[in-house]
C-alpha cells in the first residue's frame, strides 16, 4: 500500500477510533483548532484513493470506514519502519531503542518472556 503522510495517518487513526463515520464525525474528534471541512474531506479522499478507507453514499453524504483492521495497519506500518530504518531487522530496532535508553531492562526481559511463550 502507498505510504501515508503524517496528516493522513493522524486522520486514519481518528477513523479507527470512530469505527466509521462522516467527515463531520471525524472533525469533532480532532483537537482544536480543527481544520476546515474541505481540508479533512480532501485528506479522506486521499485515504480512499490509497485504499485505506472505503465510502458508502447516503443521500448527499458519504460514510467512510477503514478497509483493514487497525492491527493489520499497525503491523504493516511497523514493518515499513523496520525495513526503511533498520535494514529489515527487528533486532537492530530493539538494539537502537536499548542504546537510546528508550526501553528498560525490565521491558526487554518481558519481551523475551513473550517471545518464549510463543
Amino acid at each position: 500500500m502507498e505510504k501515508l503522510t503524517h496528516q493522513e495517518e493522524e486522520l486514519l487513526l481518528i477513523i479507527y477510533q470512530q469505527g466509521k463515520g462522516f467527515i463531520r464525525d471525524f472533525i469533532e474528534l480532532m483537537p482544536e483548532p480543527r481544520p476546515p471541512y474541505t481540508t479533512v474531506a480532501s485528506v479522506v479522499k486521499n485515504l480512499e484513493r490509497k485504499g485505506y478507507v472505503s465510502a458508502r453514499k447516503y443521500a448527499n453524504s458519504y460514510q467512510y470506514r477503514p478497509t483493514m483492521e487497525e492491527g493489520e495497519y499497525k503491523s504493516h506500518s511497523l514493518s515499513r519502519v523496520v525495513s526503511d530504518y533498520f535494514g529489515n531487522s527487528y533486532k537492530e530496532m530493539v538494539s537502537f531503542f536499548a542504546e537510546k535508553q528508550k526501553i528498560s531492562t525490565d521491558e526487554l526481559q518481558e519481551i523475551i518472556r513473550l517471545i518464549e511463550k510463543k
